[in-house]
């Protein structure tokens, strides 16, 4: 069983343009599409289109359409106390697969919001393969939130995955090790705001992203996978380094397809796969994505680890 947790959960409306944005000017929209989302959400989304139960925690009413929507996909979903209406974000995609993404804050949250949340995941942590801990977190929270939550899973039995960026993330390095998960998942832009450096170059240059991965592996985070884009990703271990090139992608929709790349990765270590693997279905189910609108999250058959093409970094890590 995979259990997620999503403390800024949103309805992701996806607006879907005939051409290029275009600032200041009228244009037609070809499609609107809402979904309930956020990271840890899409993560059991797909946990459930693998045949894999999942457990959503969310902050809702239990009456919330977001909350019924969930029920109704499968995802056994556990609202607890919301601080206010769950947000919305929306994602205008243009016909090349450009998406301009606008993310409201959401409800401001109080130590006891941040309290229910954190013992609705510890009391279930016990019993589930994985547990991910994933996107932003909701105003008022603390940027130490989820390195908190990480320290305090340990020993628990399940392992951890941690996909979150800005203050969070650096506050979960600036932890480490005690705060060290099981799987940490940045995009290269994501690497480069802890090291200060080019997040385009480190997306053009999977050697570069995985020396700044290793960083994070010899502070005791066991598996680092960067998303590179259209480049791909790269896994760093105390095993070694690879890259893995994605077959070639109609890109549709870029939303979501980070958080279908970790799921990959949590899906082959479910299966006992070898590290080159897990990497491969993390591409594989990242390019799937991409090529899906909105945030919809591939199916297992429209997966294809196959066509991805993976290569050792040697003298790594």
């Amino acid at each position: 069983m995979i259990l997620t947790l999503t403390p800024n959960p949103s309805v992701d409306r996806t607006v879907t343009l005939a051409g290029e944005l275009a600032r200041g000017q009228v244009q037609r929209v070809e499609s609107i599409i809402d979904q309930g989302g956020g990271k840890g959400v899409n993560i059991s989304r797909a946990s459930i289109s693998a045949l894999i139960p999942s457990i959503a925690v969310v902050p809702a009413e239990r009456d919330d359409p977001f909350v019924i929507e969930l029920l109704s996909a499968g995802i056994d979903c556990r609202p607890v106390r919301p601080a206010g209406p769950i947000r919305m974000n929306i994602a205008v995609t243009e016909p090349d697969g450009t998406t301009t993404k606008l993310n409201s804050p959401g409800a401001t949250v109080g130590p006891e919001h941040l309290a229910a949340m954190a013992d609705a995941v510890l009391v279930r942590a016990g019993s589930s393969a994985w547990t991910v801990l994933a996107g932003s977190l909701p105003t008022g929270a603390p940027a130490g939130f989820y390195a908190d939550l990480v320290a305090r899973l340990r020993g628990s039995g399940t392992k951890v995955a941690v996909d979150t960026s800005d203050e969070p993330l650096a506050a979960l390095v600036a932890a480490l090790p005690d705060s060290a998960p099981d799987l940490m998942k940045p995009n290269g832009h994501e690497l480069a705001s802890l090291t200060g450096g080019d997040g385009d170059l480190i997306e053009s240059d999977p050697c570069e992203a995985a020396a700044l991965a290793a960083t994070l592996v010899k502070q005791g985070v066991a598996a680092v996978l960067v998303t590179l884009g259209a480049n791909g990703a790269v896994l760093v271990t105390p095993a070694g380094a690879w890259h893995a090139v994605p077959p070639p992608t109609t890109v549709v929709s870029t939303v979501g397809a980070g958080d279908s790349s970790l799921f990959g990765y949590v899906l082959g270590e479910v299966r006992g796969l070898g590290e080159p693997e897990r990497l491969a279905l993390a591409v594989a189910y990242g390019s799937a994505a991409a090529g899906l609108p909105g945030t919809t999250i591939p199916a297992p058959d429209q997966v294809r680890p196959d066509l991805v093409r993976v290569t050792a970094l040697e003298g790594l890590p």
